[in-house]
């Protein structure tokens, strides 16, 4: 076989009439292989033994311990968690007749902020939320919903519905108009932000 093998890598390294080297594929494909094929690769008996005790205790876990299952409620609220989606629902009541229902998504944004220091260097990460807020008084009444953002440190209320009972938007309260209040008395700053 070694002689194959050197007769071979000879042979490739001879040019041909055409100026190629003949089967110069073949020999690098056949130094590739290990030279004992049959050989086996023993592991350590403390590798093993730790791999054993490490599969047969998480076959326990797996067969006996139950799975750790997430709280369902927090103070007057109780969690509704649909599992595969993103967001999760919350319910309460506040005094005899208000309802507050909650809709909160996982992390659906973020913001790459400097880190604070002079010396530091890198970015920090700030993770947003996004919520809606649903409050109820009951029969008759009219329903307000809030589309909130939460920021770390900070919730910010984007906008405020009015709606009936059957959540059609009543004429939205528009507010006042700030940005012509301001533009008119020379105020307009350029780190207010209208949304």
């Amino acid at each position: 076989m070694a002689g194959f093998i050197r007769r071979t890598i000879l042979s490739a390294s001879k040019p041909l009439t055409n100026g190629c080297r003949s089967r110069l594929a073949t020999a690098s494909s056949l130094l590739q292989y290990e030279p004992y094929a049959t050989s086996t690769v023993h592991k350590s008996p403390f590798k093993a033994n730790i791999l054993r005790i490490l599969s047969n205790e998480i076959e326990y876990q797996h067969d006996y311990a139950p799975p750790h299952q997430p709280a369902t409620s927090f103070n007057s609220f109780t969690f509704q968690d649909r599992p595969g989606e993103k967001w999760v629902t919350m319910r309460g009541k506040h005094g005899d007749n208000e309802e507050i229902k909650i809709e909160v998504t996982m992390f659906d944004g973020c913001v790459f902020v400097p880190k604070p220091g002079e010396d530091s260097s890198g970015e920090d990460v700030l993770l947003h939320i996004s919520l809606l807020v649903d409050i109820s008084k009951g029969q008759g009444c009219p329903e307000l919903e809030f589309l909130c953002s939460a920021w770390p440190g900070r919730l910010e209320i984007q906008r405020v519905y009015l709606l009936n009972r059957n959540r059609i938007m009543t004429n939205p309260y528009m507010g006042p108009d700030f940005r012509g209040w301001l533009n008119y008395r020379g105020c307009i700053f350029a780190g207010i932000a209208f949304i």
